[in-house]
């Protein structure tokens, strides 16, 4: 008898449907949010939709980011010298958990902490990334986050 097959993060919070809804959603309240405004005062309307799918593809989901837009390094250049804080990026986990938390995401321990260790490893990235003198590694992989294992620049 076969295992029935484990769905990955992507499938279980709902696909790119539910992170639309998501980044939509996060991105009104961002504009509320007295240390995020300023941080995206000039985002694009296609903002959003870019997250979603940066996202998508690092739960396991479609390639649509990295095919349109070159992955993980296009990701990091749009941090360089952004200059983001500590509570710049702390303030962004926040407001993204209490928006699937208002959308009813997802919240078993298990995925909850998968995507938290996700949004912890990424946005000290981008912090890291944002700073003077930061450079992009052109070969730099697409992380891969999954239950409990990492897959990523720095891990192999």
């Amino acid at each position: 008898m076969s295992q029935p097959a484990i769905p990955t993060l992507y499938e279980w919070l709902g696909g790119l449907p539910a992170l639309l809804r998501l980044t939509a959603r996060f991105y009104e309240r961002v504009k509320d949010d007295a240390q995020l405004a300023p941080v995206f005062a000039h985002m694009s309307d296609e903002h959003p939709a870019h997250v979603a799918a940066f996202l998508a593809e690092v739960l396991g989901g479609p390639t649509a980011y990295s095919d349109q837009h070159g992955g993980h390094p296009h990701m990091i250049r749009q941090h360089l010298n952004r200059h983001l804080a500590q509570e710049q990026r702390r303030a962004w986990v926040t407001l993204l958990l209490d928006t699937a938390d208002e959308l009813g995401m997802p919240d078993d321990p298990e995925f909850r902490s998968a995507l938290i260790g996700y949004l912890e490893w990424g946005s000290r990235l981008a912090v890291i990334n944002s700073q003077p003198g930061a450079v992009v590694d052109a070969d730099a992989p697409m992380p891969k986050w999954g239950w409990g294992e990492v897959k990523g620049p720095y891990t192999g």
